[in-house]
């Protein structure tokens, strides 16, 4: 018996895993979308829509020249909009990435190794497993299967071990464990805690955090010295007993969906190497739409013809169909809405129910780039069957002042906060 991940046994098959002492049919298991990242033509724009009007906390404000290697560092330094911006919308240290297009594209090159594809404006899309053994040992079994494996390691800031990759689409895909927690007083950790970063897949096992604070605590770090945003806006809105901001609150990133040359390629990859499942399948336009999930949630990620992205009227410029942010309440969705429009964003909320099955009403915005953003409140929940639930589904959303109860409302992944 091999332990890690690798074949078990003659009574197991040669693709049978032991993960956390459960067989499976690879050495990981996605539980969720971790985080998302973007690159952007009009970085600073972004960075006002993502953080002023949708409300994430910039976690961290890196400038890349000083966290890449010593031979790229030159190169990097003449570019003027060379800062990462790391925001979140809960506890995590990030759950969104925002990268300048110029910057991507120079990391493509020199540190990826590989030339920027046109329209492919994810930076990443990265799914949590459950264990740092996982990352290390799907980094093998990737390799294994054929797949392009473009680094594992840890990244800093963020303190997540990782393994990047490409989809057939060429769209970076991450499984990641471990990252970084931001506490009640909205400190990143210090750069001093940076030593512990990884550019190669790490030896098994590896201390623990606790470990790592109390090392760093012996030699004098100060804990207090991370990066902590300053917000000084006013708080107008009543939101459900929460003076914020704005009149809504994001409390889960995603489904992600995605435009892909060839739709059959696109799931044998994510269904056979990533293990997500599929839900259903609907027609738009002639087409075929696959709706996929990793968890309870009735799907994570769609897989979308890029022949459909005319007909939809989304933008040439990126494969990203729309990227998925969940309000809090009913309530807050139609707010969100409202807020949005008041600020000048270009919102769409008269969509074909059939384009989202398993939320019962959403709506389309657009941020800087002409990304297109998802805006929903309720995720149906998949039961033991694997089965969604039937449903009569209008010719058109209806936006009353409120709704009756379905099984979807409320359930799902508990938003931990803090809600402001």
């Amino acid at each position: 018996m091999k332990l890690f991940g690798r074949p078990l046994s003659a009574s197991a098959t040669a693709s049978t895993f032991d993960v956390g002492g459960v067989l499976m049919d690879r050495p990981f298991k996605i539980r969720r979308l971790g985080h998302f990242g973007l690159t952007f033509r009009h970085l600073d724009e972004a960075v006002r829509f993502y953080a002023d009007l949708l409300g994430f906390w910039v976690s961290e404000q890196c400038d890349v020249a000083e966290l890449a290697p010593t031979l790229v560092k030159p190169m990097l330094k003449a570019v003027k909009d060379r800062t990462i911006y790391m925001l979140r919308h809960n506890s995590d240290h990030h759950t969104l990435i925002l990268v300048g297009k110029t910057i991507n594209d120079i990391g493509e090159r020199t540190i990826r190794g590989r030339n920027p594809v046109k329209g492919v404006t994810t930076n990443q899309i990265t799914w949590q497993v459950g264990s740092l053994a996982e990352v290390v040992n799907g980094s093998a079994y990737f390799t294994d299967r054929g797949c392009r494996v473009l680094n594992t390691g840890r990244d800093m800031p963020g303190s997540n071990w990782h393994c990047y990759l490409e989809d057939p689409d060429r769209h970076t895909i991450e499984i990641y464990y471990g990252i970084e927690q931001v506490g009640w007083d909205g400190r990143s950790k210090p750069v001093a805690l940076y030593d512990r970063g990884f550019s190669k897949a790490p030896k098994l096992p590896q201390m623990g955090e606790w470990q790592e604070i109390d090392n760093a605590l012996r030699e004098g770090v100060d804990l207090a010295a991370g990066f902590r945003a300053e917000d000084s806006r006013p708080t107008p809105y009543d939101v459900d007993g929460i003076a914020m901001a704005r009149p809504f609150k994001i409390t889960r990133i995603g489904p992600v969906a995605l435009f892909v040359e060839d739709v059959s390629r696109a799931l044998q990859f994510y269904i056979e190497t990533m293990g997500f499942l599929e839900t259903e399948r609907r027609t738009h336009q002639g087409e075929e739409m696959v709706f996929l999930r990793n968890n309870t949630e009735h799907h994570s990620l769609v897989l979308i013809p890029i022949g459909l992205r005319k007909h939809l009227g989304l933008s040439d410029q990126t494969t990203l169909a729309w990227f998925g942010l969940q309000m809090a309440s009913y309530r807050q969705l139609r707010a969100a809405i409202s807020f949005l429009r008041e600020h000048g964003v270009r919102v769409v909320d008269d969509l074909n129910p059939g384009l989202h099955p398993g939320i019962d009403r959403a709506a389309w915005a657009f941020d800087p780039d002409g990304h297109c953003l998802l805006l929903y409140w309720s995720m149906e929940q998949i039961g033991w069957d694997g089965k969604p639930r039937p449903t009569d589904e209008p010719a058109a959303p209806a936006w009353p002042d409120n709704v009756e109860e379905t099984s979807a409302s409320y359930r799902g992944e508990v938003f931990l906060g803090p809600h402001a």
